[in-house]
């Protein structure tokens, strides 16, 4: 995302090294102050958004404090940072994301995949994975309006006869990954690329709007989708796993505390992929503070009364 600055950096970094080498964070989770509540969110815009928001709807309900760690890396290290009880929820975890990395079991189907995560998590892990926000956060091909209607693409499938004339800009890793990578991708739809060109998914963007490339692949809720009116095809033989979007919250955070569990139900199935891309877009694009945009949805749509999900 654009806005990491030098100091979310060496943050990243610091926290990183810190799982890696299996110290603990000073000064995080419920280490003696059970009033406060520690939020942890990774680099990633979204993520900080919801740490926000859940910020916001847990100060204003509850006699509760709320100290958000932001820039915890990649999911993995969150998820390292929550099992040591060093912070009591992640703001933002992704079904397709936990299983490829703990179970090593994706299912293809949303249900499925999150009925599997809600089962394991309280067993495994001793917290409890929440309903989806409402919206998933998958990988998706991308293109300009210009090039859909030249080569009318509503779908993958529809790739099968423009395929040998692009140029396809791809997450590095995602080129080399094996199971639901670049070689399994093209085996499953049965296509050519004229020629495949491995990025940083935080260019690709910039490259396609510019016609750099004729199509890339993206995250489906990021920003810049709608700041380049770009289209996004459809997985209509569903390759991808799905990726939707929960919190994760500690069992004895919930003990503790059993207010909180009907208080966070509330943001269950409440933001869709469209306003959660228009959020990223205005952190991102508006450069406004994430936590300040998570916490101005909660107070503009009401969450401090109970909804009906």
């Amino acid at each position: 995302m654009k806005k990491h600055n030098l100091i979310a950096i060496i943050t990243a970094l610091i926290v990183t090294l810190t799982a890696l080498t299996g110290c603990s964070l000073p000064g995080l989770g419920g280490e003696g102050d059970e009033n406060t509540v520690v939020i942890g969110s990774s680099i990633a815009t979204e993520n900080q958004i919801l740490a926000g928001a859940l910020k916001e709807l847990i100060e204003h309900e509850t006699p509760l404090k709320v100290t958000i760690v932001n820039n915890l890396g990649t999911s993995m290290v969150l998820h390292q940072a929550q099992n040591k009880g060093e912070i009591d929820i992640s703001s933002c975890r992704y079904t397709g994301t936990d299983i490829a990395n703990l179970m090593r079991t994706p299912p293809h189907d949303p249900d499925k995949a999150l009925q599997l995560v809600q089962e394991t998590f309280p067993k495994k892990y001793h917290a409890t994975w929440f309903p989806s926000y409402g919206f998933d956060n998958t990988y998706a091909f991308m293109v300009t309006p210009k090039t859909a209607e030249k080569y009318q693409l509503e779908t993958l499938s529809d790739l099968k006869k423009a395929a040998p004339q692009m140029t396809v800009g791809v997450d590095s890793s995602w080129l080399n990954r094996k199971g639901d990578g670049y070689q399994a991708f093209i085996k499953k739809y049965d296509l050519h690329f004229k020629k495949v060109v491995p990025m940083q998914i935080g260019l690709v963007y910039d490259a396609v709007n510019n016609g750099k490339m004729d199509m890339v692949l993206g995250y489906s809720t990021d920003g810049r989708i709608a700041s380049y009116h770009l289209k996004m095809l459809k997985d209509d033989k569903q390759f991808f796993p799905p990726y939707d979007a929960s919190m994760v919250v500690n069992t004895e955070l919930l003990q503790k505390h059993p207010e909180l569990k009907p208080l966070l139900l509330r943001l269950a199935n409440q933001i869709t992929t469209k306003e959660m891309q228009q959020l990223n877009y205005e952190a991102d694009n508006n450069l406004e503070e994430p936590e300040m945009v998570g916490a101005n949805f909660v107070k503009v749509h009401h969450y401090f009364t109970a909804k009906e999900n």
